[in-house]
């Protein structure tokens, strides 16, 4: 009987992750560690994932790969994640994109910013678990 009932939980664990394969999510984070981490459970969750590791890239793969959301730091080379969220917010073409700042700068100022700029949420790296991140992502999705 538990069997069965491993087997049910299984398929039906699999088909929530079906869900969300058609979903593209672009990480843009210069940590090349957090972002395989996040890349890999991701993975595992059902989602395409595409990442850069410098804001000029992630804005222009915004723009060619046209992401479901994009998870966005502040502190990145090239352009940072303000510049980032500025550009994908004023183009025609990815302004609907949902933005998730997840980053390790925590003060008011940074979040009212983001959010001014248009970010859907802000997410303070070391206040959240890889399944909390991924919990807020489907919740986003599912809007």
């Amino acid at each position: 009987m538990l069997k069965g009932a491993g087997l049910v939980r299984a398929v039906s664990n699999s088909i929530a992750k079906k869900s969300y394969m058609a979903k593209k999510i672009l990480i843009v984070e210069d940590d090349a560690v957090l972002q395989k981490v996040l890349t890999e459970y991701l993975t595992s969750e059902g989602f395409e994932i595409s990442s850069a590791l410098d804001g000029e890239t992630g804005l222009q793969m915004s723009k060619t790969i046209n992401p479901d959301l994009i998870l966005l730091d502040i502190i990145l080379p090239k352009k940072d994640g303000y510049e980032v969220l500025k550009e994908v917010k004023s183009d025609s073409k990815t302004k609907d994109i949902p933005i998730i700042l997840l980053t390790n700068l925590d003060s008011i100022s940074d979040v009212e910013k983001a959010l001014e700029l248009g970010a859907t949420t802000y997410l303070v790296k070391a206040d959240y678990k890889l399944e909390e991140v991924a919990s807020k992502i489907k919740e986003i999705l599912e809007k």
